[in-house]
């Protein structure tokens, strides 16, 4: 979901807009949640969240990345729309926490990503595959194989550019890469959104028992060897095919609940990129000014957190906000944007 955050409005669509600023608010508040005391019922909560928001992110950046070809124009809006933004980003980030937080930093910058950099630097290795990966069906069952294989590994490259969440995560870029016209419109018909409602009442009843057969919740990040999680291969793999699952049938579910029509969330939704990476420095900010005083109140305090972490995110994606932080986001197409409006 890397698109310019803010141009050309009336001719996108905006069934996809809303479902990019559903899905990128879905991330601010799960990146909240992790600030609130565990509970049952906020496990449950954040369990629920992560079974299926990073899935469908991933799924829709696979679909709007279709048409990317090795094309010295497709190169170029790879490098100003992801490369430099990272760098820009994987910078600030880690100056941030370094000197407001008063962090160490542990991680070599730009190698390994900063949160949540993960997501430039696996949409950069991602698109540069798509060619391959778009060209028959095959390439989606060959990225699960691949997905769960790659968990078993554990030598120190692995961690280069996030690479153990960029590949566990391939299996539902593929699958929106291979999604077409006709499957999207299934998507949006009457019944979809019955089935899509009922799958995820039934997925958060599950994630209320999901301690019961996963370790640890950072089963959900796609982030970590298996040895690490303390399993071996063949346990490993199992886990991770059945979380894969529920986050392909949770992602498909939340896509078929969001609106198709034009509205005020349309127009934020062309702003996801500035709210992915801008909402990051309120939510370490929150955290590094003792928000734990409020939160360690009682668990009804994820409540007013997850509101929050909603403004957070409207507020970035406010036409009036976004168009000032897409130089920063994205100053190469903005200069460029401003030169075409002169």
């Amino acid at each position: 979901m890397t698109s310019p955050p803010v141009s050309k409005r009336a001719t996108r669509d905006p069934w996809l807009d809303n479902i990019k600023m559903t899905l990128v608010t879905v991330v601010v508040v799960g990146h909240v949640v992790t600030l609130v005391p565990g509970s049952d019922r906020n496990n449950q909560v954040y369990d629920f969240i992560y079974f299926w928001h990073i899935p469908a992110f991933v799924l829709v950046t696979g679909y709007l990345s279709r048409s990317f070809q090795w094309s010295p124009k497709k190169f170029w809006a790879l490098f100003t729309t992801v490369v430099v933004p990272y760098c820009i980003f994987e910078f600030l980030m880690a100056t941030f926490r370094t000197e407001v937080g008063g962090e160490a930093l542990r991680d070599p910058l730009f190698l390994n990503p900063h949160w949540p950099m993960w997501y430039l630097a696996a949409v950069f290795l991602w698109r540069l595959a798509t060619p391959v990966l778009v060209r028959h069906w095959l390439m989606l069952p060959a990225s699960v194989l691949l997905s769960l294989l790659f968990g078993s590994l554990t030598a120190e490259w692995t961690w280069w550019l996030d690479l153990h969440r960029a590949v566990g995560l391939l299996p539902f870029f593929v699958l929106g890469l291979h999604l077409r016209g006709p499957d999207m419109d299934k998507l949006r018909g009457r019944v979809a959104p019955a089935v899509g409602a009922l799958a995820l009442v039934g997925l958060f009843l599950l994630a209320g028992h999901a301690d019961e057969w996963i370790s640890s919740a950072r089963w959900l990040w796609y982030a970590d060897p298996y040895e690490e999680l303390g399993v071996g291969f063949s346990d490993g793999a199992w886990i991770r095919f059945r979380v894969m699952l529920i986050g392909a049938v949770g992602a498909l579910s939340v896509i078929s609940l969001v609106p198709r029509g034009r509205s005020f969330w349309s127009d934020m939704g062309a702003a996801s990129l500035v709210v992915y990476l801008c909402h990051g420095f309120f939510v370490r900010g929150v955290e590094f000014a003792g928000i734990d005083r409020f939160t360690s109140a009682g668990d009804w305090t994820i409540w007013p957190m997850m509101a929050g972490a909603v403004c957070v995110a409207m507020l970035l994606a406010t036409p009036q906000v976004a168009d000032k932080l897409t130089w920063l986001v994205d100053p190469i197409g903005a200069v460029r944007r401003a030169r075409d409006r002169s």
